[in-house]
């Protein structure tokens, strides 16, 4: 191969972000070095994300941005889209701008031959199947790097077809890997330093052993939750279809299990979520919050909504505002529908008008706001451990996680990324805590 170096650019949802990573790792198999920036590097992968519709018009200046810079210093890197962009444009991408390589999620790790192919000058090189073998047979054995958290992905795609959705479409139907493939990145990655892990899927509640279907994810948790070394597990994204009663369970068996569960509802109102296709009512989901925090009394939520879905009334946005009300969120993800070509939602007549979607978009945001400041607030003056990850703005400070993912900033200057340590929540904003500590706890 005549490249030498690389960079990797992730969009959109920690999926991609450990994608990226596995490519990076692929790459550094095959001798190359992963650059500082763009401007040295001779291959620029950008791993791109097609659920927002801001997203694609963000590739398009990056790649002219990066092919801009270039010129300037008479380069010409090899410009890889990668991601669901890729799977999901393909071709057309090739008609906006200057790239040499397409390859979809399914599909990277192929990279190395269409990076040769691309250097043998035969034009645009396009991958974008899905192949029936997983591509995790194909990608080298991790070799992990010393990180306090570790992202692990068991689950592929979605098979619940939401009507805003392209997940579908671009990462395929639902497919689960191996326990034991699991089970083995797990303790590669804990034996390399990790104490957390993050168990990622578009839909990671739907995983289930491809070989035996007594072995559902609520079975995963309690397998990777024994493993010898993980002090802290977590999980995301689940669907609320794909909730069991064992997996709630878990939640009070399970020691490493945070208490902390990302379970979207997208609305409040039982009219837009069946246009939604979401297959569940308030109801039921209101059951299953109840469910969760019967087995664990500390258990903090999140969510994601969708403010403006064709056809949404005001009665139905009050909905949604009820719901939040009742609920209480420790954080959430909300948006203004916007329609992805391809999906069903696209085609409705009913469309609601952009600055309507906004409006709403902004008053459902300030009540999320005043629930997370509010739970930030609850904090104050009592005791947690948090998992130190990184340092901080100033010299001798260290930010950590505590169990519901806030960031907790300690001033302390003999901490390391993987300790775990225990602190007194001094402060609360609206996004971070501050704490003392208290006493160290084993690393």
């Amino acid at each position: 191969m005549s490249h030498h170096s690389f960079t990797i650019r992730s969009y959109g949802c920690q999926m991609n972000v450990y994608d990226s990573e596995r490519m990076a790792e692929l790459l550094q198999a095959c001798g190359l070095v992963e650059a500082a920036d763009n401007a040295t590097a001779d291959i620029a992968i950008l791993n791109t994300c097609h659920i927002r519709e801001k997203a694609t018009e963000k590739l398009y200046s990056d790649i002219g941005r990066i092919r801009a810079a270039a010129r300037a210093e008479g380069r010409r890197p090899t410009v890889v889209v990668a991601g669901c962009v890729a799977q999901a444009e393909g071709e057309e991408i090739r008609t906006r701008a200057p790239v040499d390589v397409v390859v979809g999620p399914q599909a990277y790790h192929r990279l190395p031959q269409l990076l040769a192919q691309a250097a043998s000058g035969d034009g645009l090189v396009l991958d974008t199947d899905m192949p029936a073998v997983a591509k995790f047979v194909h990608l080298p054995p991790r070799e992990a790097r010393r990180r306090a958290s570790a992202f692990l992905t068991i689950q592929e795609g979605c098979d619940k077809f939401c009507t805003f959705c392209v997940v579908p479409y671009t990462r395929g139907a639902e497919a689960s890997r191996p326990a034991a493939d699991i089970l083995a990145e797990a303790r590669r990655l804990l034996q390399a330093g990790a104490v957390e892990l993050t168990l990622l899927g578009q839909n990671v509640n739907g995983w289930v052993e491809p070989t035996d279907s007594s072995h559902d994810f609520a079975w995963l948790l309690e397998e990777v939750g024994a493993l010898p070394g993980l002090r802290r597990l977590r999980y995301t994204t689940s669907h609320p279809r794909d909730v069991s009663d064992a997996m709630i369970k878990a939640h009070a068996r399970v020691e490493a299990l945070m208490p902390f569960v990302h379970l979207p509802v997208q609305s409040g109102s039982d009219r837009i979520l069946a246009a939604m296709n979401r297959r569940h009512t308030r109801a039921q989901y209101l059951d299953l919050v109840a469910r969760f925090r019967a087995a664990r009394p500390d258990l903090a939520l999140s969510s994601d909504f969708i403010t403006g879905f064709p056809g949404e009334t005001e009665a139905d946005f009050a909905e949604t505002l009820a719901l939040v009300e009742e609920v209480g969120f420790a954080q959430a993800y909300s948006f203004r529908y916007s329609p992805r070509p391809g999906t069903p939602a696209a085609d409705r007549r009913d469309q609601v008008p952009a600055a309507i979607g906004a409006e709403r978009l902004a008053r459902l945001q300030a009540l999320l706001a005043s629930q997370q400041l509010a739970f930030n607030r609850a904090h104050l003056g009592t005791e947690t451990d948090i998992l130190v990850e990184k340092p901080g703005r100033h010299p001798g400070q260290w930010i950590g996680k505590s169990p519901w993912l806030q960031s907790v900033v300690v001033e302390e200057p003999g901490l390391a990324p993987g300790r775990l340590v225990r602190v007194a929540i001094t402060a609360a904003g609206p996004n971070s805590l501050a704490g003392r500590l208290v006493g160290a706890r084993a690393a």
